[in-house]
């Protein structure tokens, strides 16, 4: 279309926590797939719309993750790019082998039986910033140590060693930073996380990399190996403290500086947090691309949407972008906490739908009624323009949420 140019500079600059830029409105209905220049160089092609993007999601024949690695693939400066041989890096069928033998470790029974404890953890903390006074930073002081507490307690990680773990993670995830501390804080990671592996063989307990370890695929078939354990120990720390935490911090923001009035109901109607949850995970941003960050490959010509993609293009899935569409959501726009069905792609979809999909459900469940029932008068410490916000990260992440009550 002549009106409509290739978009440049991918990422758009004008997305944010409240949702992504506002181009890709006019993109789902002009140019669903459409190429893009990516800011750091090259060129992509970008899908918008609900059911173009679970379409690709769904065709991992002609889609590829691991392609992403080859010699002839497509690089992008600038942007996340996962290390090969994590789940998220590989295609079926060593990812089936893989998702097997990790969902045998990280159970709904498993995940399920975590409330009380997370419970126990939220109250605890919100007992220390209720002590020491308003104002606080709800990121630093609740947010953070929760997610971070619950993924190494999963991982059976000993308390003295996870702020080691805040710092490799943050220093893993940054985007755009030098490559080289990156790579040595993954380095780290890998290092430290063989040794708990060892420990864990040596003196199993009751956590997942303990599970990990016991987990045995079909017959004929081994668990998981050295490596396979160590990538899946820091594939979960990143994913499940980093992540989680921002939501969290971006979710009571989304409520406290514009839905106030429903902050104050879900302390006394706690039966309305399912769906409130479900609806942030939607509505709230939480990708600094509007995408995982992870493309995928075209391994031959294929039409998506009306658009053919040639072999070997690279493709991005704007899941934000997705999740704001109006053939499927009404009033995308506003958040409708009495939304049903909603089915957003916070998760993603298909076989690589996120692994840690339920344990996030039940962190953010947990944090919003300990929060909205201790502090039902929560309120933004500072102007919402002076909050400030990290840079060159994978995900939209606050440095403070400063709050007063």
């Amino acid at each position: 279309m002549p009106d409509l140019p290739e978009p440049s500079g991918f990422p758009f600059p004008g997305s944010s926590y409240r949702g992504p830029d506002p181009r890709f409105t006019r993109l789902r209905a002009e140019r669903p797939v459409v190429r893009v220049q990516v800011a750091g160089g090259g060129h992509a092609w970008l899908v918008t719309r609900h059911a173009d993007i679970r379409a690709v999601l769904e065709d991992n024949d002609r889609f590829s993750r691991a392609a992403v690695y080859g010699p002839e693939a497509p690089k992008f400066e600038g942007l996340f790019q996962a290390p090969p041989g994590m789940i998220i890096s590989v295609d079926p069928p060593d990812h089936t082998r893989l998702r097997g033998l990790a969902e045998q470790a990280f159970s709904a029974d498993r995940i399920a039986g975590m409330r009380p404890r997370v419970r126990e953890l939220a109250d605890g903390l919100l007992d220390e910033v209720a002590a020491k006074g308003s104002p606080a930073d709800l990121l630093g002081s609740f947010a953070t140590p929760l997610a971070l507490t619950v993924i190494c307690e999963l991982l059976g990680v000993p308390l003295a060693d996870r702020e080691l773990f805040h710092t490799w993670v943050r220093q893993f995830a940054a985007v755009g930073g030098p490559e080289e501390e990156a790579v040595a804080a993954r380095e780290q990671l890998a290092v430290y996380i063989g040794g708990l592996v060892a420990d864990k063989r040596r003196e199993p307990s009751d956590d997942v990399l303990s599970a990990l370890i016991a987990a045995r695929g079909g017959e004929g078939e081994d668990g998981l190996t050295e490596q396979e354990l160590v990538v899946f120990g820091y594939t979960l720390l990143g994913a499940g403290f980093d992540s989680t935490a921002s939501q969290i911090a971006n979710s009571v923001l989304a409520l406290i500086a514009g839905r106030p009035d429903t902050w104050r109901s879900l302390g006394s109607r706690p039966e309305l947090i399912p769906g409130t949850v479900e609806e942030l995970l939607r509505g709230v941003n939480l990708f600094a691309t509007d995408t995982s960050g992870l493309p995928r490959i075209a391994i031959e010509d294929v039409t998506v949407g009306g658009t053919t993609i040639p072999a070997g293009d690279a493709v991005f899935l704007a899941f934000a972008s997705g999740n704001r569409d109006e053939s499927v959501f009404a009033d995308p726009e506003s958040l409708d906490f009495e939304r049903s069905p909603n089915p957003h792609l916070a998760f993603g979809h298909g076989v690589h739908r996120c692994l840690g999909a339920q344990l996030a459900r039940l962190e953010l469940s947990v944090a919003l009624e300990a929060l909205t029932r201790r502090f039902p008068g929560l309120r933004l410490g500072v102007p919402e323009s002076g909050l400030r916000w990290r840079t060159g990260d994978v995900n939209l992440s606050l440095l403070a949420l400063p709050v007063v009550w």
